[in-house]
């Protein structure tokens, strides 16, 4: 029988961080797999390309080749006369481009065809790529980041925020990079005039949307989470824990537009922190406010002389993303076969 031991203050954390690393690996495992088919399917779309400008092959000519490959080849799929016109078209997008080739490599073939239906750039196709990767993204979740446009979000001119200040290269450059603005919080069931604590409660609720809309290396630790300083008792919105960061977050949520005098309430609660929960190997508690609006000109003259790291960023509660996309984020198991889908196309 196990005994009872005392669990170190920073056991969850220390899990997280080795639940977030095992599930990489697996699917960083799981999308190398692919490398050989996509090359194969890359090399099937030269050919094609080539026979098309040298000798005008039609969509005749691509059929006969779908009906003679899946004959020669009956055990193996991906070979309808719509794939090997996808083969084709990957083939002319990524062909001449050495980087989005290697992209393209580690990628399963569904999610190769989302880059070409959905996007338009090489940029942007570059950039999707490479997070699917880094993160595991199955095709419907690639799907839903581009269909909210999280490119533009994370890239978005209106972020507020004093990382470079005061955090060090490279963790302000990473910060950065973790924020958003606005985030999309449309899978809550609240209207538009709903307070701080029921969007709090349904985010929640809804957490594992919450932490995809967040971003990779999010873990959640609780809500209005009490702290006692000087026998006064304060209470956090949101505390999350960045495993890649390694630091806390504290978000504070407000329902209408940003007022300077937040910033200063966020300052102290960050110090709280830092000062009753941050261990020796974490990083300075990095602050968050999403509201409603912002004005980026009050924003900006709010933390200008602010040394704790905070950002400032809208939220919205309602934007346009496909009904079949608001669901719930899959668990491993699911991610796996929806890769194993990818790869058999």
């Amino acid at each position: 029988m196990a005994k009872d031991y005392p669990i170190p203050t920073n056991y969850h954390v220390i899990f997280e961080e080795l639940k977030y690393q095992v599930h990489t690996a697996r699917m960083r495992a799981t999308l190398a797999a692919n490398s050989e088919l996509v090359g194969l399917y890359l090399e099937i779309g030269r050919k094609i390309l080539e026979q098309q400008r040298q000798e005008g092959w039609g969509t005749g000519v691509i059929g006969k080749l779908a009906d003679d490959l899946r004959t020669a080849f009956p055990d193996m799929k991906g070979f309808s006369p719509r794939n090997l016109s996808y083969m084709r078209q990957a083939a002319e997008i990524f062909g001449e481009h050495q980087i989005l080739q290697q992209v393209a490599a580690k990628l399963p073939w569904g999610h190769i065809m989302v880059l070409i239906n959905k996007l338009k750039t090489e940029n942007t196709r570059l950039w999707y790529g490479q997070q699917a990767i880094e993160h595991g993204w199955s095709r419907a979740i690639l799907t839903m980041q581009i269909e909210s446009r999280l490119y533009e979000r994370q890239a978005s001119s209106l972020k507020v925020n004093n990382f470079k200040d005061h955090l060090p290269v490279p963790q302000s450059d990473m910060a950065y990079e973790v924020l958003k603005d606005p985030y999309i919080f449309d899978f809550l069931s609240v209207g538009e005039k709903a307070q701080e604590r029921e969007i709090e409660r349904e985010l929640v609720r809804h957490i594992t949307e919450f932490l995809l809309e967040l971003g990779s290396g999010f873990s959640y630790v609780g809500k209005q989470v009490h702290l006692e300083v000087a026998g006064e008792d304060f209470f956090l919105d949101l505390l999350f824990y960045h495993l890649k960061l390694r630091c806390y977050v504290v978000i504070e949520l407000k329902a209408g537009e940003f007022k300077p005098e937040y910033a200063g309430k966020l300052n102290f609660y960050c110090s709280a922190v830092d000062n009753e929960l941050r261990h020796e190997y974490d990083n300075p508690t990095i602050g968050l406010i999403l509201c409603k609006n912002k004005n980026k000109l009050l924003a900006e003259y709010a933390l200008r002389n602010i040394t704790t790291p905070l950002a400032v960023s809208e939220y919205a509660l309602t934007r346009a993303i496909p009904e079949e996309f608001k669901t719930s984020l899959p668990s491993v198991e699911e991610i796996e076969k929806e890769l194993d889908t990818g790869k058999q196309e």
